[in-house]
């Protein structure tokens, strides 16, 4: 196998049989043709002609060292500086194609796997059984590296009493569990938050997330496997779609990037015994990003990621302050600035994470992770200003704006007339204004700065562990000095 096409992956999707519970209906085939999936089905599908096109394919893609083939660049293990710079240059090219707003791209856990299937010493350091966890783990990175699986994870328990840990609400008998062990594998039954793009994944990751308190209890919650999302047992419920089929004029971002979002709910779901990672181990669920460096690699992803969605609403906001012949003014710059300074920041925090890259202890090229971890508390705080900025440049502007059969019917010329700009025609107005309404109004735009805030995490859990990992005792002894020289 190799890269795949967009065919190839849209013919897979319309193959599985994953149940999607899905604003009243339950979606079990051809999801490629369902209204709230097809917009979204579509871009993916483009991304991965994408790895197929002569202008992107040395990027996008590298030859595997099992089978020749080409595939993805983002399983690529990284050895030296200029493999991790191609790693980033890849995610930026599919990032830059959804301006950011996909967040559940194939190469963030494409990422994720890269780096867990190296980290066999690990591994083998849970395993009672010797390396059965370490050659699962490899195996099953192999086997979607070489049919270029897209997967999604599925994160934390349901919120039901955040008064009690995540195993702990509704009695225990809420959080996905295991109920029972043999020699073939383990049954899981409950449920988990939240899957995106869950709808069009070929595979679920079911890894550690919340912190595990290492009691006996807790022994039922920590796992770590992976299965097909049409797996006899597994529902995906869906919230409503944000895409309302107005086509691209009108929504020009939810009709092609609404990932869609899922509980996940495991009726006695039986997983195998070889596609599991980890069992059982508490302790070592709760470090098994971090000991792996699996979220170095993958905020470096993400990294690249939001700097292009930086990008975007940077370009965005000049194009509207041009449009309407705002943009000389000192506090309309200042707004700009904002957005421009943040893209920069991301670049440069990019730069330096891959500049002190080093091998970490598995010989992986690794950036470095204090760099990232800054860009990762900084930038769901600073994200929030940027549809703020927008509504700000739009305001009234961006509340009576026709639609596409207004602007093309017979209104046209009250458009033509009334919504015109300062070097802009009416219609081509109402275009760039909706782009700003739907990435900063709609329920889209709502959504989009609600994921970004919380991609990571509570983001005050987040600065508490950043204050943590950062050493200013050198500093403080310095500061201790000057102030003893009287």
């Amino acid at each position: 196998m190799a890269a795949s096409t967009g065919k190839e992956f849209i013919q897979r999707l319309n193959s599985r049989h994953a149940v999607v519970q899905i604003d009243g209906e339950t979606v079990t085939d051809r999801l490629a043709e369902h209204p709230a999936f097809a917009g979204v089905a579509k871009t993916f599908a483009e991304l991965y002609d994408m790895q197929h096109d002569p202008k992107y394919r040395d990027t996008l893609t590298y030859e595997s060292p099992s089978s020749g083939a080409r595939v993805a660049t983002s399983f690529m293990v990284p050895t030296t500086q200029a493999e991790l710079i191609k790693r980033r240059e890849a995610a930026s090219i599919w990032a830059k194609y959804s301006f950011g707003m996909l967040g559940r791209t194939g190469d963030y856990l494409n990422s994720a796997l890269m780096a867990l299937s190296t980290a066999g010493d690990w591994f083998r350091s849970a395993d009672v059984n010797g390396d059965e966890y370490a050659d699962n783990m490899r195996n099953y990175y192999e086997y979607v590296r070489e049919n270029d699986l897209l997967t999604t994870h599925t994160l934390i328990p349901p919120q039901v009493n955040r008064g009690v840990s995540g195993p702990r609400q509704g009695g225990g008998q809420l959080s996905a569990r295991i109920v029972d062990e043999d020699d073939d594998g383990v049954t899981i039954r409950g449920a988990r938050m939240l899957a995106t793009v869950a709808p069009l994944a070929d595979e679920l990751l079911v890894f550690p997330s919340t912190v595990l308190r290492g009691s006996p209890e807790d022994a039922a919650y920590s796992y770590a496997f992976a299965i097909p999302t049409d797996t006899r047992g597994l529902r995906f419920l869906c919230r409503r779609g944000l895409d309302g089929g107005g086509g691209h004029f009108n929504e020009p971002l939810a009709s092609r990037f609404e990932e869609l979002d899922a509980v996940v709910i495991f009726d006695d779901v039986h997983v195998p015994r070889e596609r599991i990672f980890m069992l059982g181990n508490p302790e070592l669920c709760n470090n098994f990003y971090a000991d792996t460096d699996a979220t170095t690699h993958m905020t470096h992803q993400v990294v690249a990621r939001t700097t292009a969605k930086s990008e975007f609403f940077g370009a965005l906001a000049t194009e509207m302050a041009q449009a309407i012949g705002i943009d000389g003014f000192g506090h309309i710059q200042e707004d700009i600035a904002e957005i421009l300074v943040a893209a920069e920041l991301g670049r440069s925090t990019l730069r330096a994470a891959e500049a002190d890259a080093q091998p970490n202890r598995f010989g992986v090229m690794t950036p470095r992770w204090s760099a990232l971890n800054a860009a990762r508390n900084w930038y769901p705080k600073i994200s929030q200003r940027f549809p703020a900025i927008l509504r700000k440049f739009g305001a009234s502007g961006l509340m009576g704006l026709p639609g596409e059969a207004d602007v093309y019917g017979s209104a046209a010329g009250d458009v033509e007339t009334y919504l015109q700009g300062k070097n802009i025609a009416g219609p081509e107005r109402v275009r760039l204004f909706r782009l700003a309404f739907d990435a900063a109004l709609s329920a889209f735009g709502s959504r989009q700065a609600l994921y970004e805030y919380y991609f990571f995490g509570d983001p005050l859990r987040m600065a508490g562990a950043f204050v943590a990992s950062v050493d200013t005792t050198a500093e403080q002894e310095r500061i201790r000095k000057f102030l003893e020289q009287g």
